[in-house]
């Protein structure tokens, strides 16, 4: 057990925020931020950039403002040197000062996300990403996407490039829940033994593990814990922040934290989220199986611990303004709907932020394209 209690982050404004059909505005993000750090949370994930115009500026900037970019911490994609060196231009405009690296780790992953599963490339893709960061001055946080169900002999040389490279610290996200917590305190032991290593968990909630494998994660040494508010975020949302900290008081006598602000972060959460107090975290919730990313449709084997089916549940598309044309594409196709994808989508998009309504899924999006065909 690690002698020093575990750092706490909250990714409610990155995770969730990209939840499908989920939509923080930057008056919600400065509030949930500021709610986050009263409470003791010592660092606030907000936003993701892939590149220049990033989409997520003006929540970045809301947090920045409320609780000051030291406070903060934003996640940049990565996926070759040239689309890093663009994207942490954009992260260093924005004024951020922490950035997490995400990285694909799994041969799955890596193939789909990186081209080749290969060890090396990947390997190579994350020295140079880190190595790209570090020049330009940033704290860096490297991941590991899919790290949980990434074998030993792949993780470990990989963390260890990392850090060899000059990452400060290493996240393993259980992407695709499927550890119990005497798994996960074996995969994070082999993690904190790598020299000069700082470790981070960020679990998933699917099998409905993700305090547990945390406060697993913690007890295998690992420094620091992702959580959200109220659980909610992708694939069946993540550790929930509420019962972590509470647990952390019971179990392990843990008085750092202001639990008093933790019933109106849920309310604040879930209002600004737009899920109602209803939302529950977990394989049968509406959003388990919900998707607003491309990839995650196309390739819904990479993503998901048991097809929806296997709990009477099933698969959707659910965004907000964030559609692109590959969504409209995966909800029009089987339909006989015939349409000019980019002009539908420029022209849906637009009809989305000016009602600001509740999220589109697959019928939604077909009922819009007969209604712009008949313009």
């Amino acid at each position: 057990m690690s002698e020093n209690l575990p750092h706490i982050s909250d990714a409610t404004l990155r995770d969730s925020a990209h939840m499908a059909g989920v939509e923080f505005g930057p008056k919600d993000a400065a509030y949930i931020a500021d709610l986050l750090v009263r409470t003791g949370v010592e660092l606030v994930e907000v936003g993701m950039i892939s590149g220049p115009s990033s989409k997520d500026a003006d929540l970045i900037t809301a947090v920045h403002e409320a609780v000051g970019p030291e406070r903060s911490l934003s996640l940049v994609v990565v996926r070759d040197r040239q689309q890093v060196a663009t994207a942490l231009d954009e992260a260093a405009r924005l004024g951020v000062r922490s950035v997490m690296l995400s990285i694909p780790t799994s041969a799955r992953h890596a193939e789909l996300k990186l081209g080749s599963p290969s060890l090396k490339l990947l390997t190579a893709v994350a020295r140079a990403a880190i190595i790209a960061a570090k020049d330009r001055g940033f704290h860096v946080t490297f991941s590991g996407e899919d790290g949980a169900r990434t074998p030993r002999e792949r993780l470990v040389p990989y963390v260890t490039a990392g850090f060899a490279a000059g990452a400060d610290r290493f996240r393993l996200a259980e992407t695709v829940a499927s550890l119990s917590p005497w798994q996960m305190e074996e995969v994070v032991a082999d993690l904190t033994a790598v020299e000069g290593s700082e470790i981070e968990i960020h679990s998933h909630h699917m099998l409905g593990m993700a305090v547990a494998n945390s406060l697993a994660a913690y007890r295998a040494g690992a420094a620091w814990i992702s959580a959200t508010v109220g659980g909610i975020g992708e694939r069946g949302g993540n550790a929930p922040l509420a019962e972590l900290l509470t647990s952390l008081r019971v179990i392990h006598g843990d008085e750092r934290f202001d639990l008093s602000h933790l019933t109106e972060l849920s309310r604040a959460a879930l209002r600004g989220a737009r899920l109602g107090d209803a939302f529950q975290p977990g394989p049968t919730s509406p959003q388990a199986y919900a998707y607003e990313l491309p990839g995650q449709l196309t390739h819904p084997d990479a993503y998901e611990t048991l097809p929806p089916d296997v709990v009477g549940n099933k698969r959707d598309l659910r965004v907000r303004t964030r559609l692109t044309p590959p969504l409209v594409q995966w909800a029009l196709a089987d339909s006989g709907i015939s349409v000019d994808v980019d002009a539908f989508t420029s022209w849906l998009t637009a009809r989305q932020e000016r009602a600001g309504g509740p999220a589109l899924d697959r019928d939604g999006v077909r009922k819009a394209a007969v209604d712009f065909q008949s313009l």
